[in-house]
């Protein structure tokens, strides 16, 4: 089967509109939904460009409601849903010692809670189909913890050990889970880095430079296509070579 019906979250920025734009060009069959909450203008874009294979729905991720209604939307139109990218993700850095207890929940709400309620409002209708594609944006931080994010490093360490957990408890079903971990990426989250400090973090890259936007789309593409039918659990890191 061709047709799939594909659900992208945090779709305003750089890389879920990156990874929207890999899936339209992948097939004429695809369907997107872009999940957006606080600003749609890119995702709004998007979407006109593409009137029949690609619509906006409001999402927040960190409240199940939404989850649930955006679900209920999408197969109120398709019938099914084939695809979920968790890509929606925040971050507040600071030392743990100033750390507010606000800022602590905050980037779990959005980085770690945000997955959990994706992926249980995804999966009665994953299961009901017998098969499906769920694909987790975590974050190198996971694997490599900088100082100043342990919020951050935290929840999107929650976010490793959910995919593995729950890959575990759907493989039979024909439901695959990855996570995909990318390292220093040219999207807004760099826009306020010290250039200084962005020109010492490429400077630790072995490869000399940032990833791209469509380097981890590819990836995201990939881990949802027939041919990667075999691939769960899995963490693929995106870094330059990095770690």
């Amino acid at each position: 089967m061709n047709y799939r019906t594909i659900l992208i979250t945090g779709a305003n920025g750089a890389l879920g509109r990156a990874i929207g734009r890999a899936f339209l060009d992948e097939s004429p069959e695809s369907f997107l939904w872009l999940g957006v909450h606080h600003r749609r203008e890119q995702a709004d874009e998007l979407a006109a460009a593409n009137p029949a294979r690609c619509r906006v729905c409001p999402l927040d991720v960190t409240q199940p409601q939404s989850w649930r209604d955006a679900v209920a939307q999408i197969l109120a139109a398709h019938q099914r849903l084939d695809v979920l990218v968790n890509n929606a993700g925040t971050h507040n850095d600071s030392l743990l010692g100033q750390m507010s207890v606000e800022s602590w929940r905050a980037i779990l709400d959005v980085n770690l809670d945000g997955v959990f309620h994706g992926c249980q409002a995804v999966l009665p209708a994953m299961i009901g189909q017998r098969g499906g594609r769920i694909i987790n944006i975590a974050s190198l931080s996971a694997l490599l913890a900088p100082a100043g994010q342990t919020n951050y490093a935290a929840a999107k360490a929650g976010v490793l050990a959910l995919t593995q957990s729950l890959a575990k408890e759907v493989a039979r079903i024909g439901i695959t889970v990855n996570v995909i971990c990318p390292g220093y990426v040219d999207t807004e989250a760099l826009a306020g880095m010290d250039p200084a400090a962005l020109r010492q973090a490429v400077e630790k890259i072995p490869m000399r430079r940032l990833g791209r936007p469509e380097e981890i789309a590819a990836a995201v593409r990939f881990l949802a296509c027939a041919q990667a039918s075999y691939i769960t659990g899995s963490v693929l890191k995106i870094d330059g070579g990095i770690l």
